[in-house]
């Protein structure tokens, strides 16, 4: 295995893992913030997932790694969505709750 396939599994976990808690958390509030925590959550497991097809080089023609690609676009837009909405999320929830005590 190549160190690219182990970091990117690696980072599938604790990424599988906040994915669960978020999922669980919109089951059982179904509010906007945890549709905003599960969206960001998704979309920061496509971009650990894309990266696990880059190492497997997994879908040739999404030109994984290069500049300007599809593959690239995927895992970036992926990663600003991830990175803006679950925090986005979480900062509204933790402010809703606070309000309400």
């Amino acid at each position: 295995m190549t160190s690219a396939l182990v970091r990117s599994l690696v980072a599938l976990v604790p990424t599988g893992m906040l994915l669960c808690g978020a999922a669980v958390l919109f089951v059982r509030e179904k509010s906007v913030y945890s549709f905003l925590q599960l969206t960001g959550t998704g979309s920061l497991a496509v971009v650990a997932l894309s990266h696990i097809a880059e190492a497997l080089h997994l879908f040739p023609s999404m030109h994984w790694g290069l500049e300007h690609s599809a593959g690239h676009y995927v895992d970036l837009w992926s990663a600003i969505l991830g990175l803006t909405l679950f925090p986005i999320g979480y900062l509204l929830q933790a402010l809703q709750k606070r309000r309400a005590s």
